[in-house]
């Protein structure tokens, strides 16, 4: 795959995801919950101001443009590395985050938050223990760590280069 390849990738992402999305606003009502697999997984209509699993949810006005900044920043970085030549599984899973980022800053642009749906669990000891609720950018954000951070750790590793002495 060349970058234009993870470029096209990264625009599928974005499109299921605002699909999706789209697709759940307006058949599911804010707050409703619709049980897929009992027990383990539900569709929920849930907004997340936060990033990466709810984190910095905080009303703070100057929280949006650090959300925002650091959001846009990320996929600066993810298209400076596909540009630069990044290859093989790498590339995949930039493209991935980089889907992923866009598709999530769409949200925080369009409506301030980001629309989340599919809510994960298991039932034990008496209670519901929950996933944080999450969508198909965050699903493509994640499994596309995943890889980069897989393809570097089985990445092989050559001799170190010892110049000449002569």
């Amino acid at each position: 795959m060349k970058a234009w390849g993870a470029f096209a990738l990264a625009a599928v992402v974005v499109v299921a995801d605002q699909l999706t999305k789209l697709a759940l606003v307006a058949w599911l009502p804010y707050g409703a919950e619709v049980d897929l697999l009992p027990g383990w997984v539900r569709l929920v209509h849930t907004r997340n101001r936060g990033v990466a699993f709810g984190m910095f949810d905080s009303p703070a006005a100057w929280m949006d443009g650090l959300r925002l900044a650091v959001v846009v920043a990320v996929a600066v970085f993810v298209v400076w590395q596909i540009v630069a030549g990044a290859r093989g599984t790498i590339l995949i899973g930039l493209a991935l985050v980089l889907g992923g980022a866009v598709g999530n800053l769409i949200d925080r642009l369009v409506r301030g938050e980001v629309v989340d749906y599919l809510d994960a669990f298991a039932v034990w000891g008496g209670g519901e223990h929950h996933w944080p609720a999450f969508n198909v950018a965050d699903s493509a954000i994640t499994v596309g760590a995943a890889l980069v951070l897989l393809a570097e750790l089985l990445r092989p590793r050559g001799k170190a280069h010892v110049p000449d002495a002569s």
